[in-house]
């Protein structure tokens, strides 16, 4: 284990020095995209704009066979494309897989200086984590990479969720951790055959009618998810990191979506996964302040001055807590703002009223 004093040194000669914070740069929607899909490389360029985050996948939903085509593509599409503002994550193969140290090979040799983030499948623990830290500042220092490029977990087992504070803390190349809900459910064993989401099943039934025993009786269904988020969550802030929803399969199903990504905007997590472009649109509202927040929050910051004792606002008593709260929404408010002009106008709207 490395000594505190060590932790931001750089694991191999000429590799570039560690970053101390991580940056926050606006991620609501991490998009999914298979680089060795040609329709789906052709459409990159105007993607791109309309994104946070793109990201090559290399792992699940690309076969065994396609594996090199998709590694070459995303290598293609990379030295091809210019992002402007939208990062570049990749998602390499699993840890245990035949196929993940040629992805390390190959794209931080070649594109390093294009990649942002790689997402790493499966964490177990902060070894796995480890091991991608010092073979990536290996490779960056071998290819001439200036920046270090920050990596990704995630959580995908139970093993992960039990290690999920270690493996937070584990490099300070750790940028964020994704709930993996599909592989999760497998490997706890739950009986869902969903991605994502809620079942129907997952539910809490009304206490009987005294008077009638035989009255129909009221059902919630319930999250599957919460404790697991709410985990990562924690762990997250813990370390200076950054949380995301995973992915949400039904497609068609555009409200629980937008339900799913809302719970998770409001415990705290920054973005989600969108598999389709139809959820590019859902992760951008729902990861976005409304104007009527953000309002209402610059209202707060004003009323409390440097941010300390107490004041009444429209009957609501504000706080050193309340002011912290409002903080968060109006920093979030005035990232996105910077990337996004409709944003901004709404903002700058919200302001004026």
């Amino acid at each position: 284990m490395r000594a505190p004093k060590d932790f931001f040194r750089p694991l191999a000669v000429g590799a570039p020095t560690p970053v101390r914070e991580v940056p926050f740069r606006p991620s609501r929607m991490i998009h999914f995209f298979d680089p060795g899909n040609e329709k789906m490389a052709a459409k990159i360029p105007v993607i791109a704009p309309t994104v946070d985050v793109l990201l090559g996948n290399l792992e699940d939903a690309v076969a065994a066979d396609r594996k090199e085509a998709a590694r070459d593509g995303l290598v293609k599409i990379a030295r091809a494309t210019d992002f402007g503002d939208t990062q570049l994550w990749t998602r390499i193969n699993s840890l245990d897989s035949p196929w993940v140290l040629d992805d390390l090979l190959t794209l931080v040799t070649e594109i390093g200086d294009k990649l942002d983030v790689i997402m790493v499948p499966k964490v177990e623990g902060a070894a796995d984590i480890h091991y991608i830290d010092r073979l990536l500042a290996q490779l960056e220092a071998k290819a001439g990479v200036r920046r270090p490029i920050l990596v990704h977990a995630i959580l995908e087992t139970a093993t992960g969720v039990a290690g999920v504070e270690e493996i937070a803390g584990a490099s300070p190349r750790m940028q964020g951790v994704s709930l993996g809900p599909a592989d999760l459910a497998a490997s706890r064993r739950m009986k869902t055959t969903r991605v994502g989401g809620g079942h129907p099943g997952y539910l809490v039934r009304q206490d009987p009618d005294t008077q009638d025993a035989d009255a129909p009786r009221a059902t919630y269904q319930q999250d599957l998810w919460h404790y697991t988020l709410a985990r990562m969550v924690d762990a997250c802030a813990a370390h200076g990191i950054l949380p995301y929803y995973g992915p949400f399969g039904d497609i068609k199903d555009t409200t629980a979506c937008e339900d799913q990504f809302r719970n998770a905007f409001l415990l705290g997590c920054v973005g989600a996964w969108s598999l389709h472009p139809v959820q590019i649109g859902i992760a951008k509202k729902v990861f976005s302040p409304s104007p009527d927040e953000v309002r209402w929050a610059r209202r707060v910051i004003e009323a409390m001055g440097d941010g300390t004792g107490a004041v009444m606002l429209d009957g609501k008593m504000q706080d050193d807590a309340t002011f912290k709260q409002c903080q968060v929404v109006v920093e979030l408010a005035e990232a996105l703002a910077a990337r996004d002009p409709e944003l901004r106008a709404a903002y700058d709207a919200a302001g004026e009223e």
